[in-house]
């Protein structure tokens, strides 16, 4: 049987290459009988593979029973499977066949096997290897031939680092992987199967039939669909029942898919909507602002040293302060931000009065250390005060403790 055969015989759409891949491995590893682990997201399909492999086998006409081990309550799990004796626990009124008896000479599906207790686990090794197992308060060993496909939606090597699955039953599951598509992987096949799942509701509920314009398709195509073919027929059958005008526009498909999930949906940005911080403008705002306050620092310290040392000149100059500002140009936005971090200064005419520090300060790079100029200002203060500690650390705001600190951690003499 091709895979185009199986389409048609299990109901499956698309021609997603992955998809007609996960069919292939379905379809070479039915006639085995070794164990199957199925993954991939919840609503991909993972169920009906599980069937395919069984209806192409020689189990076909043995029974098939289907287990969500994540719906069963831990305390009675080993129960539903294994089975029990009469009185081996509360309410245990009778004895009882477990899933793997009933199921013998056919196929079990066991959906979530991720959740299985640890404890289930290794009963659940022990049948796959030996194909015994013991009843729940039975010490009579009991055997059965079953084969066992397993699906699970989360990643089941994370769960052995983890402790929380068995490493040994994960690769004895695993004997060959099958892996279902998500329905983003296959975005070629979303309207074929849209069209399938609405023409089916039409016809279910008698309702008109319903045509989708351009930008519908493009949404319905592009959307994440983080629920896979279930949330894409819940959806279609919705619309089959619910829309009055039967020719779907775009604003209508997106009264049908949750908000919260709607982010990789094609995003109309008005002019005036804020834009998201990328890395790279805040990293250029930093690097404006961190040579902002250095371009301060020096022309603060230059005007200090200009009038005497005398920092009051400045408080009762505030032009002087405004004038360090009007003298550097920036972006008035991050968005307004370069490829490259650029800067420029609009200086003043030279004026011969002012230090070499503010003449050149564009001309050569100057280390931008905290340390270096902490220690610069340190030596003019001591080199105007004629080497008077006391005197020197007055100057500089300080207590005279804290200079002979500062001149011991950065060595000077």
């Amino acid at each position: 049987m091709d895979i185009q055969d199986i389409k048609n015989r299990f109901g499956i759409i698309g021609n997603s290459p992955l998809l007609n891949r996960a069919i292939d491995v379905a379809r070479q590893v039915a006639p085995t009988d070794i164990s199957v682990l199925i993954t991939g997201e919840s609503g991909s399909g993972k169920e009906v593979f599980s069937h395919i492999i069984h209806q192409l086998s020689a189990r076909k006409h043995g029974s098939f029973i289907a287990v969500n081990c994540g719906a069963i309550p831990e305390g009675t799990i080993d129960s539903e499977l294994f089975g029990h004796e009469k009185g081996s626990f509360t309410g245990a009124h009778e004895s009882r066949k477990g899933y793997f008896e009933v199921v013998d000479g056919g196929t079990i599906f066991l959906d979530e096997v991720a959740e299985l207790p640890l404890g289930t686990q290794a009963r659940l090794l022990r049948v796959l290897e030996t194909g015994e197992y013991l009843r729940v308060g039975s010490s009579k060993v009991q055997k059965t031939n079953v084969r066992v496909i397993a699906a699970t939606n989360v990643d089941v090597y994370d769960a052995v680092r983890a402790g929380k699955f068995r490493e040994d039953l994960y690769y004895r599951l695993n004997t060959v992987p099958l892996k279902t598509p998500s329905l983003r992987e296959r975005k070629e096949d979303i309207y074929l199967l849209f069209r399938k799942f609405i023409a089916d509701f039409t016809d279910k509920y008698r309702s008109p039939s319903v045509q989708l314009d351009a930008e519908a398709q493009q949404i319905l195509t592009n959307y994440g669909w983080p629920g896979n073919v279930r949330q894409l027929k819940n959806v279609a059958e919705q619309i089959a029942v619910l829309e009055k005008d039967r020719n779907i526009t775009g604003q209508s498909i997106l009264n049908y898919i949750p908000h919260e999930t709607s982010s990789s949906l094609p995003m109309k940005l008005e002019k005036n909507q804020k834009e998201d911080f990328s890395e790279r403008d805040i990293l250029y705002k930093v690097l404006f602002d961190m040579k902002r306050d250095m371009l301060e620092l020096k022309k603060l310290v230059a005007e200090i040293i200009q009038h005497g040392g005398n920092a009051a000149h400045l408080s009762a100059n505030p032009q002087v302060l405004n004038q360090l500002y009007q003298d550097i140009e920036l972006p008035s936005s991050v968005a307004e931000l370069p490829a490259q971090p650029t800067l420029t200064i609009h200086q003043p005419a030279p004026d011969h009065h002012h230090f070499d520090i503010l003449q050149h300060e564009e001309e050569a790079e100057e280390s931008l250390s905290l340390i270096d100029k902490e220690a610069d200002l340190i030596k003019k203060a001591l080199k105007k005060h004629r080497g008077k500690r006391k005197l020197a650390a007055q100057e500089l705001g300080i207590s005279e403790r804290t200079l002979y600190r500062k001149i011991k951690e950065l060595h000077l003499n």
